[in-house]
């Protein structure tokens, strides 16, 4: 045996090394609700890219988003922490951002050796500068920075690395003193010349990071964010935005439905254009693809979440701490690995991706975190107990109407207003529609749910509920 090893030797167990470490895609729908396609319920839209990855994969059907509005719940997903710790809290135009040192998804997988792309809607809190994503992990970033920005599906400009790419669309003159890409309310607007889809530039972006990362041999981590089926809100009742309602012109349906039935079609074709690619390039057995929603069914750009029965059988919609504005259609598919056509009706949510990324890339569980990881159940050994977890599940939300929420088991309690209201509480076991309120005969578990909610909340200047937030 020589006493030193060749160099191209040391190469080739480092490279095999490297390839061993599963690549990991996250399809982060905008707006999508549980109900929104097929395999999750849906009878009238057809989504069959997406009906095929969950008939190869696994269905998880008790998992929530981190929060029911988008940029909180995608703080929640990038640091793995809930409501009653993460950086950003709710949507707001002021600089609250997730900070250069942050431990994220993209700089624990970094760590790990993986190429890292961000593609599609940033909009984690309000970003003073471009480089945001870059700051945080992502050595490539392609998109809106700006959730505001991220309303317009054919904006004036993107941000590609930290830099200003414009587009050939033009948006009204109403709309432009909102074009400063640095300002809070950047890139706002409604196009009146529509030439570049940026859903259509998203997917492109996506499967060109995909083929590099293969190329360079290195293991990577997509995160491929659409903004879709979010409206465009400055759009009113016509804020529902495709190049085209085609095929669903001829329906006998209000202009805004055809154009929801058109994106949602749009979500599905993305996501077959992903797996597709990975079967093409003969990685998907070294893929997991997570297919999931920052939160539940929107009733904006004249979209009625009741015409396709976006939130299936629960109980309200985005904005709602009720499990129709958290509980989110999510998928993963890994085939070789995942059993084709299981499901897991354990309860999972955004915080546990850090978890199993750090399990999934023999990374440590950073410290501090709110995330079991979710792989064991991935590969077919879930927890022996149903109901049990190690991390609470706890959502908190700011705006209007606001509120707390927590999960023990099968239980789930609701307070609002949030650290004042009246609890409800509810069996989920027997009740997923949440329709029994069963607080009075058990104050038992009313008193557990309230000390829970003060437990999981650590105060933040930077958040109030909004009737008492500092402007």
């Amino acid at each position: 045996m020589p006493k030193s090893i060749p160099a191209l030797f040391l190469l080739t167990i480092l490279t095999g090394f490297l390839e061993a470490k599963p690549n990991l895609v996250i399809i982060l729908a905008d707006d999508l609700g549980y109900g929104d396609i097929g395999a999750f319920g849906q009878k009238t839209l057809k989504t069959p890219w997406l009906d095929k990855m969950a008939s190869e994969g696994m269905r998880l059907t008790q998992f929530y988003a981190g929060c029911t509005v988008c940029a909180p719940s995608r703080s929640v997903l990038m640091t793995g922490k809930h409501m009653g710790h993460t950086i950003v809290r709710g949507n707001s135009s002021e600089p609250i951002i997730l900070q250069p040192g942050t431990t994220t998804l993209a700089s624990l997988l970094k760590t790990a050796g993986y190429a890292t792309g961000c593609v599609g809607k940033w909009g984690i809190g309000t970003p003073d500068n471009l480089t945001n994503p870059n700051d945080v992990g992502f050595d490539h970033f392609y998109g809106y920075i700006n959730m505001w920005h991220a309303h317009n599906c054919f904006p004036e400009y993107l941000i590609r690395d930290g830099k200003v790419e414009k587009l050939d669309n033009v948006v009204a003159d109403k709309w432009k003193p909102f074009q400063d890409p640095k300002s809070p309310m950047g890139g706002r607007g409604v196009a009146i010349k529509r030439a570049q889809y940026a859903p259509d530039l998203f997917v492109t972006d996506s499967l060109a990071f995909i083929r590099e990362s293969q190329q360079e041999g290195k293991p990577f981590f997509l995160y491929y964010a659409l903004n879709l089926p979010h409206a465009n809100n400055e759009g009113g009742q016509n804020g529902m935005e495709a190049p085209s309602n085609a095929p669903f012109d001829t329906e006998n349906w209000p202009e805004p439905e055809k154009g929801f039935a058109a994106v949602i079609k749009k979500v599905d074709g993305y996501a077959g254009q992903v797996m597709e690619l990975l079967r093409e390039l003969g990685i998907e057995k070294k893929t997991l693809v997570l297919f999931t929603s920052d939160n539940g069914p929107h009733r904006e750009g004249g979209h009625s979440p009741e015409f396709f029965n976006s939130n299936g059988q629960y109980r309200g919609i985005k904005r709602d701490l009720y499990e129709g504005g958290i509980r989110v259609p999510t998928i993963a598919w890994w085939p070789g690995t995942i059993e084709a056509g299981s499901q897991s009706p354990h309860q999972w949510y955004f915080g546990d991706i850090m978890a199993t990324a750090a399990e999934l890339s023999s990374q440590p569980i950073p410290c501090g975190l709110n995330s079991d990881s979710f792989l064991g159940t991935l590969k077919g050994s879930p927890p022996a107990n149903e109901w049990e977890r190690k991390s609470p599940l706890y959502w908190e939300f700011y705006e209007g109407n606001n509120g707390q929420a927590v999960r023990f088991g099968k239980w789930k309690a609701i307070r609002r207003p949030m650290f004042t209201g009246k609890i409800e509480l509810f069996d989920i076991s027997v009740d997923e529609e949440e329709a029994h309120d069963v607080s009075k005969e058990n104050p038992g578990l009313v008193d557990q749910a309230v000390s829970l909610m003060q437990t999981n909340h650590v105060p933040d200047p930077n958040w109030k509920p909004k009737a008492t937030r500092k402007k």
